[in-house]
C-alpha cells in the first residue's frame, strides 16, 4: 500500500507515518520545512518533499492520504487527493484523527487525555507496559530516550498507547478502551468557544466508553468533577486519591507535583491491568523525562559552561509548574526564563493570565529574571487580525517591572553569553522554535 502524509512533520503524524512504514507498506509526504523529524522519517524509508505544497508531490497510484488537521482545504495536494478520488474510489482520505481512529479500533487502546501532562503521562505508561514485557505500540507528542529519541514505539502486543489531543476535538475520533485524563482547562480557544464548550466535548468524549471499560481521573481537578457530574453511568478511578502517593513521591527522579500527579495516572493505570506494584515503582524510578520536558542540558558558549532545562510548556499553567519545579530542584540558584509565546491567538486569548502567571512566579520567588522574544506563528492555525492586537512587547508592557524584557530571537545567543554563570539556571520554554538554540 502507497500513503501520502500531507504536513508529515508534525509531531503527531509523523509518528503514524512510522507506523506505516513499520508495517510494510509504503511513505511518502510532503512539509514546509526541514526537520529531524523528517530526516528520520527518510532514514526509515519515508519518500518526502520539502517546500511549498504541489500536487505534483501525489502519485495518482496513492491508496491512502492522510494529512495533518492543519492543512487548509484548498491545499493543493489535498485537492488533487480529491479529484483522484473521484477516479479511484477505493482511496480513502482522511484527517490523522481520523486515520489514528481506525487504529484504536484494532488495539486495546489507551488514551490519554487532559489539557497538560499528556506526553509525559504517554511515556510513563508506555515504559511501565514496555518493561512489564507487554511489548506496546505507542505514538506520543515527544520524542524518548527510550525509543531512540522517536515519538512513536512498534509493538507486537494488544496495547496501543496514544496522547489523545483534545485541539478541534480530535479525541472523538478516538475509541479507547481506557482514557487517563489529567486535568481540563481553557485553552485552543480558536476552536472551543468557552469553557462550558470544552467541558461538553469531554463529557462526549468519555461518555462513548464501553462496559468494561474505564476512566481514570483526576479527582483534584474541578473541571473533571463538573464533567463526572453529568456522567455517572461509566466504571472510573480517581487517581488522585491513591494511597501510594507518598511511596511514588521517594521513587520518582524528576521533580514537580505535576509530575507526581503524571506518575499516578500512570501508576493507576498500569494496576488496573493488573501489573505488580513493585515493576510499577522501579519503572517509574528510570524515568528521566522526555524531549523538551525539563530536559536538562549544560552546554559551551564562549568558554563558560552554562545550565540549561528545556521545556515544551507554553500555557500560563505548564510555565507555572514548571518554574516551581524549577525552583524545587535548585533553590538557590537564580532562575532565568527565556520564553517564546506560542501562537498569536494563545497569546490574545491568555493575555491576563500570562501576564498573572509571571508576575506570581517573580512574588513567590520561583523567577528572577523573564526575557520574552517574539511569538511563534503558527502557520494555518492563526486567526487573521489577531497579530495587529497582541505581541511579545505587549506583553513585557502589561508585566511592566525590571525583570521582564523583550528580546528577538536573533539575540538570545548574545543574551545567554553575557549573562549566564554556575549561579544562573537558564529555562527555555515555549513550543515553538525557541528549542533551536538548545540543539
Amino acid at each position: 500500500m502507497l500513503v501520502h502524509f500531507i504536513g508529515i512533520g508534525g509531531i503527531g503524524i509523523s509518528a503514524l507515518a512510522q507506523y506505516y512504514l513499520d508495517q510494510g507498506d509504503r511513505v511518502t509526504g510532503s512539509d514546509l520545512a526541514k526537520s529531524a523529524t523528517i530526516e528520520l522519517l527518510r532514514k526509515k524509508g519515508a519518500r518526502i518533499k520539502i517546500g511549498q505544497h504541489k500536487s505534483s508531490n501525489l502519485k495518482e497510484q496513492v491508496d491512502l492520504v492522510i494529512y495533518s488537521p492543519a492543512v487548509q482545504r484548498d491545499n493543493p495536494e489535498l485537492k488533487k487527493a480529491r479529484t483522484v478520488k473521484e477516479k479511484n474510489k477505493q482511496l480513502k482520505i482522511l484527517s490523522y484523527p481520523q486515520a489514528l481512529g481506525t487504529l484504536t479500533r484494532k488495539y486495546f487502546t489507551i488514551a490519554v487525555s487532559g489539557t497538560h501532562g499528556k506526553s509525559t503521562t504517554t511515556a510513563m505508561i508506555a515504559l511501565i507496559l514496555v518493561k512489564a514485557g507487554l511489548d506496546p505500540t505507542v505514538i506520543i507528542g515527544t520524542k524518548l530516550k527510550e525509543f531512540n529519541w522517536s515519538n512513536f514505539r512498534a509493538g507486537r502486543g494488544q496495547y496501543l498507547i496514544i496522547e489523545a489531543d483534545e485541539w478541534q476535538a480530535s479525541f472523538l475520533n478516538y475509541q479507547p478502551r481506557i482514557i487517563v485524563l489529567t486535568n481540563i482547562e481553557r485553552e485552543h480557544l480558536d476552536y472551543y468557544k468557552d469553557i462550558n464548550h470544552i467541558l461538553d466535548t469531554y463529557q462526549q468524549y468519555i461518555a462513548a466508553l464501553g462496559t468494561g471499560d474505564i476512566l481514570i481521573f483526576n479527582g483534584e481537578d474541578k473541571n473533571i468533577r463538573k464533567v463526572l457530574a453529568r456522567e455517572q453511568e461509566i466504571q472510573s478511578l480517581d487517581f488522585s486519591s491513591l494511597k501510594t502517593k507518598e511511596k511514588l513521591k521517594k521513587n520518582l527522579r524528576i521533580p514537580g507535583q505535576h509530575n507526581l500527579m503524571n506518575a499516578l495516572a500512570a501508576l493507576a493505570t498500569a494496576q488496573t491491568l493488573k501489573i505488580p506494584l513493585e515493576k510499577i515503582l522501579k519503572a517509574l524510578s528510570q524515568y528521566r523525562g522526555a524531549w523538551r520536558r525539563f530536559q536538562e542540558k549544560e552546554i559551551s558558549l564562549a568558554g563558560k559552561k552554562i545550565k540549561l532545562i528545556s521545556d515544551y510548556g507554553h500555557h500560563p499553567s505548564e510555565i507555572r509548574a514548571t518554574l516551581s519545579a524549577a525552583r524545587e530542584k535548585y533553590p538557590d540558584k537564580k532562575i532565568v526564563l527565556l520564553f517564546q509565546p506560542h501562537q498569536y491567538q494563545r497569546t490574545y486569548y491568555l493575555f491576563k493570565d500570562f501576564i498573572a502567571t509571571f508576575k506570581n512566579a517573580h512574588q513567590q520567588g520561583h523567577l528572577d529574571q523573564l526575557v520574552i522574544t517574539d511569538v511563534y506563528d503558527v502557520a494555518g492555525r492563526e486567526k487573521k487580525g489577531l497579530k495587529k492586537k497582541v505581541d511579545s512587547s505587549d506583553l513585557v508592557k502589561g508585566i511592566n517591572k525590571s525583570w521582564a524584557g523583550y528580546l528577538r530571537k536573533n539575540k538570545l545567543k548574545h543574551y545567554l553569553k553575557n549573562n549566564s554563570d554556575k549561579g544562573t539556571i537558564m529555562l527555555v520554554m515555549g513550543a515553538g522554535d525557541i528549542y533551536e538554540i538548545v540543539e
